[in-house]
This record gives structure tokens, C-alpha cells and sequence, in this order.
């Protein structure tokens, strides 16, 4: 029997709100430190080049925590000078290349690594032989998952953004998408995440892809937590994901 799909907990807009309005409150490391006690099986932050809401001090907070717990951090990061040299500084579990704009809300899409593997090939080399876990967010696409493969990514996450926002037959489609591509990436040896706009039920889809090992989710459950907490939200979600196993 295979072992439960993880859910990885990304606590980023725990940080949002602290820097809403500055000082300490609330603090997203004493949020992941209660996701991991709730049954989370990992902790996702991303720190975004204008920091804005996980900072450089949230990771190394966030580093320490997760190896006294003996539980993974994945830090999601831009492929940059400047977020490789803290990567390898901090030598988290898992760094999730993804793409970043300045203007965006929230990441948009896929990092497009077909076309540029020449920049995306060396800082994925650089952390595979610091001992980190490669993994690249992208579009479910057989390009972008042929590419992820020739850049020596271990895992590729699939942005599930659009499938959260269709309908119907529309969604369907996207669904198709997803599975074909999450078929081609475990085809050429590479685990499958993820994530990105999941909530309960949605999430619950994502488990009748076989290949996916894992989910990150954040906005949903941090706004969950609002309402029932962070503990009950984070049982909701793993009681679902079960549920659908």
C-alpha cells in the first residue's frame, strides 16, 4: 500500500500579515511550529526578493525549527545569485525554483524553464551537490516536465492554479493535463508535487492522480485559520486528503 500523500504547509501569509502592520505578531514560525503539530509533514516558505513577508530571519528561524523537529523545509526561491547563496547557506531540505515577479500578487504560473535551462541547469546542479532537493514549479506541460528533467530537477510541482479556477468541462480538461503530465514526470523518475489555490476539495481531486506525492498549500488554510484555527484547519485538510486516498 503506498504511504499517504504529505501535505507541506507554506506559512508565507502568516509573515503577511505581521508585516501588514510591522513588529513581531503574528509570527510565522510559532505558525509553523503548530502546522507541524498539527500533522503537517513539512513547512514551505518562500522568500521573495522584495521580502515581502518571509524575511531572511524567518528562515533561519524557520531552518532551525524544522531540524529540531526532523521535519523538511522547502524554501521556495528565485533563480538568483542571490537566493542561491542562502539556499546553500541555510542547506534546507528542498529549494522549489519558481518564477517571480515584482508586479504579482501571488506567483502567476509556472516557472519556464524549456528555453532557459542554460540559467536554470546550474543553479539546480549547485544545490543537488550541496545535498538539497530540487524541485521546480511549473506548468503541466510535456515541455516544461522534459526540461525540468534535463536540468536535473528531482522533482517537478505542477502549478494547479487554473484547474482551481475552472469549471466543468473546462476543468476536466485541465485534470487531463495534470494526470498526463504527472504520468510523463514519474515516467522519467521525477516524484510529483502540488499545489498552488488548493482547498478541501480541490486538494482531494489532486489524490486521484496517482503519482502525487505531495501538496503544499498555504492562503487556504492560513485564511481557514482565521475562522476554526490553524489546528482544525490543518485536520480538515489532512482528513480530506485521506478521505480521497
Amino acid at each position: 500500500m503506498a504511504s499517504p500523500v504529505r501535505l507541506g504547509v507554506n506559512i508565507d501569509h502568516v509573515a503577511t500579515v505581521r508585516n501588514a502592520r510591522g513588529g513581531v505578531h503574528p509570527d510565522p514560525v510559532r505558525a509553523a511550529r503548530e502546522a507541524l503539530a498539527a500533522g503537517a509533514d513539512g513547512i514551505t516558505a518562500h522568500l521573495r526578493e522584495d521580502r515581502r513577508h518571509i524575511t531572511d530571519a524567518d528562515i533561519a528561524a524557520l531552518s532551525d525549527l524544522c531540524a529540531e523537529a526532523g521535519r523538511p523545509l522547502n524554501l521556495e526561491m528565485a533563480v538568483t545569485d542571490e537566493m542561491l547563496a542562502i539556499a546553500l547557506r541555510h542547506r534546507p531540505h528542498a529549494a522549489c525554483l519558481v518564477p517571480e515577479r515584482r508586479e504579482e500578487v501571488t506567483t502567476e504560473g509556472g516557472l519556464a524553464v524549456a528555453g532557459h535551462e542554460a540559467r536554470i541547469a546550474p543553479v539546480a546542479r549547485a544545490l543537488a551537490e550541496a545535498g538539497i532537493r530540487v524541485s521546480l514549479f511549473i506548468e503541466p506541460t510535456p515541455q516544461q516536465v522534459d526540461a525540468a528533467h534535463a536540468v536535473g530537477a528531482q522533482v517537478v510541482e505542477f502549478h494547479t492554479g487554473r484547474y482551481c479556477h475552472l469549471n466543468g468541462d473546462d476543468r476536466a480538461v485541465e485534470f487531463e493535463r495534470l494526470q498526463a503530465a504527472a504520468t510523463r514526470a514519474f515516467d522519467l523518475g521525477m516524484e510529483v508535487h502540488a499545489g498552488h489555490g488548493l482547498d478541501y476539495g480541490t486538494a482531494a481531486d489532486m489524490l486521484a492522480i496517482a503519482e502525487v506525492r505531495e501538496l503544499n498549500i498555504g492562503h487556504f488554510l492560513i485564511g481557514e485559520a482565521v475562522f476554526i484555527g490553524l489546528t482544525s484547519a490543518i485536520h480538515r485538510m489532512r482528513a480530506a486528503m485521506d478521505a480521497a486516498a
